[in-house]
């Protein structure tokens, strides 16, 4: 059996660790999408190492202690089908590193790309001065908001105090205390009716079927922050329900509901949704501006 003293490179780290992520059969789906790209984010990581450094590098001998914590590392993750984030606690999201461990999902939304173009063409830049995140979990969405509007105030709500803990570790990480602030909140149950020029969210939205079918490593993610109900759909009739009071008139709402997407507007024939599409892929998410909300308020009671 191979064990550390046989791997002497980096390069031989990366190539292991490939070997074995793919003879395991793992499921790749949190920041990367083969077991290549994951050896790689688990090698480099754990030497403190850029992504951008040169070839040549690839082939340093390592001393034995790294060996032991990568070959540590390698094992963890195929033996526990742990994700790689929450062996590293890093993951990134929209340019930004965030600390995650199994208190929060781990980022991987769409709305990134979103966030990076300011959210145009569907609202100007210069009107965003009060955005919200609903379901917060490690405050990658609140925080990458903050930088891309620094003009803004940012609330970010999330149920879980141990989500908010996490978030807080990241708002501390990025230095936006000024400008994100964080809720204890069920979406918008304590929310002062304050109005916002962006209601953005990435809620739970996993089906009672799905669920039952998750790969391993998405069970290591707490499972508040996934269930939806029997159609995925429970917190997005609630979001719906309850925006038009917190959005302003030339207000957005965009939500992640993934796969939930046909169920949702089967649900609301009536609603126009905008689904986005995205240059770096994934979908799901909807957007609706709040004229639009308040036009057809009748359907979303």
């Amino acid at each position: 059996m191979t064990n550390h003293t046989d791997l002497i490179t980096i390069r031989d780290f990366i190539r292991y660790a490939t070997s074995r992520f793919n003879s395991a059969g793992l499921y790749f789906g949190h920041g990367t999408d083969n077991a290549w790209d994951e050896a790689i984010a688990l090698v480099l990581h754990t030497l403190h190492l850029s992504h951008e450094i040169a070839p040549t590098v690839l082939d340093a001998r390592l001393i034995q202690e790294e060996r032991t914590k990568l070959y540590e590392l390698i094992e963890r993750r195929v033996s526990g089908r742990i994700p790689v984030p929450y062996l590293t606690h890093e993951a990134w999201f929209s340019g930004l590193p965030f600390y995650v461990d199994e208190r929060v999902l781990i980022p991987r939304s769409p709305i990134a790309e979103l966030i990076e173009s300011h959210f145009q063409p569907w609202i100007e830049q210069e009107k965003v001065s009060s955005i919200l995140d609903l379901c917060t979990g490690s405050g990658c969405i609140a925080i990458a908001c903050a930088k891309a509007f620094p003009d803004a105030q940012v609330d970010a709500s999330d149920i879980s105090p141990d989500a908010l803990a996490v978030a807080k570790i990241n708002v501390l990480r990025h230095a936006v205390e000024d400008q994100v602030h964080l809720h204890e909140s069920d979406l918008f149950a304590n929310m002062d009716e304050k109005k916002y020029d962006i209601i953005v969210s990435n809620p739970p939205y996993v089906s009672s079927e799905e669920m039952l079918s998750l790969p391993p490593e998405y069970l290591h993610e707490p499972e508040r922050g996934l269930a939806a109900g029997s159609h995925g759909l429970d917190f997005a009739i609630r979001i719906l329900h309850y925006a038009g009071k917190f959005l302003q008139p030339h207000g957005i709402l965009i939500v992640e509901v993934g796969n939930s997407e046909y169920a949702l507007a089967e649900h609301y024939p009536e609603l126009p949704f905008t689904w986005v599409e995205f240059q770096r892929g994934g979908g799901g998410v909807f957007l609706l501006s709040a004229e639009q909300l308040k036009s057809h308020q009748s359907s979303v009671k």
